[in-house]
């Protein structure tokens, strides 16, 4: 899978696969992003950039397990001509609700964001848009539900659950922007996972996204699970102490563990050898410290797809909670909503099972005039109502900046 080095993105339907050449062209990844317009599909992750363009096909729902239809689609696309077919969209929290995959037209590639450096220049300022915001539920009610969880818990209902929030921004009549948008996000966190999907018709699922689910290269896996967080602070010494103290916070490090405990056992199946560190260390965001695992494993089988591992591991505690049902449970009770593709998965798979599957996190979906944002936090029995509030407000402010409107 290592790509020739190329002055610029490929337009060859088959050419999905690249990963970062070892002097990748300066702009190739860049260009791709300028050249998002809404109704197309771009993924960029720290290992490539994809822009993809039309449907060859669909991905059905119903007729077996998603990753059977994923391996239908992409076996019908090969039988079209299409050489080196991939999959690429979204999945959402209910991994058993329409799923939003495509086998597109055209694909275009590149080496990721992260090295190219023309991703360095200023993405330019918010369009004025006159934006009015709701919450859902408010930052009141909200609190209340942590409390409740934490009451549960300390029954000894559940060891943990996830709830998340809801911003709905309305520009009263003019369409934002979503290709400057994915733009401003993309730049913000060029090393992390952006993506622009269609979720629907006249529905577009954007964000920047810190974690990854899943990725498969050969026999290799790898998860990197992200569980207990702190907002950064804009003052250098206080952001430093932050991040030191997360690294030694007793709740975030339980939490985190009982993440990464859930991602070692759903993977275990799959691995002949598989590599846990004792100790998490740090993810930096734009706007959050995060704790990071990245857990390692060989193939058993190498039929076995990206997707069949993501499938296993969605949803993992960092996004549900635990015990998994339970708290899946706790959630329906808890939050006035549907998730959608909230906390679902986005990515891409090829036709020989590679791919990377991401959590979706830092997300809004935007639909005419309106932005429907999200934003979650993990819930254990030594949570803090507003210290949970105060972190989905601090997860909001990555797609508030993007826009030019505040909470």
């Amino acid at each position: 899978m290592e790509p020739p080095a190329a002055p610029a993105p490929s337009s060859r339907p088959d050419a999905a696969r690249p990963d970062a050449s070892a002097h990748p062209a300066v702009g190739a990844a860049t260009g791709l992003l300028d050249g998002y317009r809404p109704g197309a599909r771009f993924l960029a992750t720290p290992t490539r950039t994809l822009l993809a363009e039309g449907v060859h096909a669909e991905v059905p729902d119903g007729g077996g397990t998603l990753p059977e239809r994923v391996r239908s689609a992409l076996a019908a696309a090969r039988g079209a001509g299409v050489e080196r077919p991939l999959v690429i969209g979204a999945i959402p929290f209910d991994a058993d609700g329409p799923a939003a995959l495509v086998v597109p037209r055209t694909v275009r590639s590149g080496p990721p964001l992260g090295a190219d450096p023309l991703v360095a220049l200023p993405p330019g300022e918010p369009e004025p848009l006159e934006w009015t915001v709701s919450e859902e539920p408010s930052a009141e009610v909200y609190g209340k539900a942590v409390a409740t969880a934490v009451s549960r818990m300390n029954d000894g209902e559940f060891d943990k659950v996830v709830l998340a929030r809801i911003l709905e921004l309305s520009a009263r009549g003019r369409t934002p922007d979503l290709a400057a948008l994915l733009g401003r996000l993309a730049r913000r966190d060029p090393s992390g996972y952006t993506f622009a999907l269609p979720t629907g018709p006249d529905r577009t699922l954007l964000g920047a996204s810190p974690e990854l689910l899943v990725s498969r290269r050969g026999g290799a896996l790898v998860a990197n699970p992200l569980a207990g967080s702190v907002p950064r602070s804009t003052d250098l010494a206080e952001d430093v102490r932050r991040a030191a103290a997360l690294l030694e916070s007793a709740k975030d490090l339980h939490e985190h563990a009982v993440v990464v405990d859930g991602v070692r056992a759903a993977m275990a199946p799959y691995c002949t050898d598989l590599e846990v560190p004792e100790r998490p260390t740090l993810v930096r965001t734009a706007a959050m410290w995060h704790l990071s695992t990245t857990v390692t494993g060989r193939l058993a089988d190498p039929d076995t797809t990206a997707l069949d591992v993501a499938r296993s591991l969605h949803p993992t505690p960092a996004v549900c909670g635990t015990p998994t049902d339970v708290a899946r449970r706790a959630i329906a009770e808890l939050e006035p909503f549907d998730r959608g593709f909230f906390t679902g998965v986005v990515g891409w798979q090829d036709a020989s099972g590679d791919g990377e599957w991401v959590v979706t996190l830092r997300c809004a979906e935007a639909s005419g005039d309106r932005l429907r944002l999200y934003a979650g936090a993990g819930v254990v029995a030594a949570s803090d109502p507003a210290a949970e509030t105060a972190e989905t407000a601090a997860k909001f402010r990555t797609f508030l900046r993007a826009v030019g409107a505040s909470l």
